[in-house]
């Protein structure tokens, strides 16, 4: 083996023991307070992280409204979301939950140049979880694993956002443009003691 491979061994052994060692410790994603000007600065945008660690509940949850009442001292109310990439890696982000008593949504919306994009493709977690819907969430410090399905009826859409899903303006010269659309996945608790 020649100078260059022992580089490239090297180099590849480093990235499989720092990949292992994340998955251990886990690596949260970057929390960005989404009502401060510096998240739209950053196209309403932060870091993603890996894993995501804590205490897996086994136990059916039958109420999520607890979960608007967590107050982390720096996340505040926020959720981490961990979603399995297309090569194999998880891909987590921080988002509002949105409870309604058993029912537990996540979403968001799609704006300015995201818009241009086809859906799922507005933001990489949403493609992820349309390719996978196996997913993972941090609320609290322990880790629910779930599996989400879109929202596609509008009607039930707007009950849960409280609000048509798609919001519109009237641009200078009078034209009607879409300034932002909204897409809801419920999540349901799987890998669940059942009685």
């Amino acid at each position: 083996m020649g100078k260059l491979g022992r580089v490239l061994l090297g180099i590849g052994l480093l990235l499989i023991a720092g990949l292992l060692v994340l998955r251990m410790t886990g690596l949260d994603p970057e929390y960005v307070d989404y009502t401060t000007e510096e998240y739209n600065q950053r196209g309403r945008t932060a870091w993603p992280g890996l894993w995501l660690t804590g205490e897996v509940v086994r136990e059916p949850v039958k109420d999520w409204d607890w979960a608007l009442d967590v107050d982390h001292p720096e996340l505040g109310n926020t959720i981490m979301l961990e979603t399995r990439a297309w090569y194999g890696l998880p891909h987590s982000v921080t988002i509002l939950p949105t409870p309604r008593g058993d029912k537990l949504y996540i979403g968001g919306s799609a704006r300015s140049a995201r818009l241009e994009r086809e859906f799922p493709f507005f933001k990489t977690w949403w493609a992820n979880v349309e390719r996978d819907p196996r997913v993972r969430l941090k609320i609290d410090g322990k880790i629910y694993e779930m599996t989400a399905a879109l929202v596609n009826d509008p009607e039930e859409l707007a009950v849960i956002i409280g609000r048509d899903p798609i919001t519109k303006t009237i641009s200078e010269n009078g034209s009607e443009e879409i300034v932002a659309k909204w897409y809801y996945w419920r999540v349901f608790q799987r890998n669940v003691v059942q009685y």
